[in-house]
């Protein structure tokens, strides 16, 4: 009997550790795309997110936007935005008022139906914003 027991003690903490390493299946990151055009308003752009999980749109889900300059760490001082729903599901609105032209992070806190944070790095042109390909 001994030995029964030490041949499955062994799985039995692999199964355990498994378990708490591996997030649950349920568990999907959120996926996000970004559009931003440029406004009448020198460095202030009118974005819209649209947001996914599982490849569903992601509908309900709190966000808030904050951005920082790669760059620059810490140098600027923009303060996080919290975007709207739009008309089409798993899209949310929000403008951003930078205080210049460049590469910036676009960081994602998104709260509700999941909780994630994702960070987007764009650059913004005075035109509008491109990802940057990394």
């Amino acid at each position: 009997m001994g030995s029964a027991v030490n041949h499955v003690r062994p799985w039995l903490a692999a199964t355990a550790l498994a378990a708490l390493v591996a997030p649950p299946a349920h568990a999907q990151r959120a996926d996000a795309s970004l559009a931003c055009r440029a406004t009448a308003t020198a460095h202030v752009y009118d974005c819209v997110l649209t947001l996914s999980r599982g490849g569903k749109p992601l509908q309900g889900a709190g966000v808030v936007v904050g951005v920082d300059m790669p760059s620059m760490p810490l140098a600027h001082s923009v303060a996080p935005v919290t975007a709207t729903p739009g008309a089409a599901p798993g899209e949310y609105h929000f403008r951003l008022a930078l205080e210049m032209h460049g590469e910036w992070a676009v960081k994602l806190r998104l709260s509700g139906p999941v909780r994630d944070q994702l960070i987007l790095h764009y650059d913004f042109d005075g035109t509008r914003a491109s990802p940057v390909r990394r």
